[in-house]
């Protein structure tokens, strides 16, 4: 009886290696998104104008856009190249500590991000027409 592994698409093998890329870049996206943070609360408690509140929760919210991108593509490596193309692969390897610890940093990322695109980020009021008035 002969005994093979399928082997796995050459598209699923590029998709691996660009994950692990972007991936390497989560520790410095994730310090940026720290940063950003920061630099919020900071100008909050400082009682910044508006206009600079919004731009700075915009700042923090394309950091953090940032970071779970990678967060998302370390994931991903983190699971295998098999992974890509067979969702067992990726159910089995959620269910490692690597790829449970990953699935939970996602889930944490993405809760922050909505948090904060909900709540984080000021309205600027708007002018009302003039045929309003």
């Amino acid at each position: 009886m002969a005994f093979f592994r399928p082997r796995v698409s050459r598209e699923a093998e590029v998709r691996y290696h660009a994950d692990q890329e972007v991936g390497r870049g989560f520790p410095a996206l994730l310090g940026k998104a720290r940063e950003a943070e920061r630099a919020l609360r900071e100008a909050q408690a400082a009682g910044a104008s508006q206009e600079r509140l919004r731009e700075l929760g915009v700042a923090l919210d394309r950091a953090l856009t940032d970071a779970l991108r990678a967060a998302e593509a370390a994931a991903r490596a983190t699971y295998g190249v098999r992974a890509y193309d067979d969702r067992i692969a990726r159910r089995k390897a959620r269910a490692t500590p690597a790829g449970a610890m990953w699935t939970a940093e996602v889930h944490r990322l993405r809760t922050l991000r909505e948090q904060h695109r909900l709540t984080g980020i000021p309205r600027l009021p708007r002018e009302v027409p003039a045929h309003v008035k």
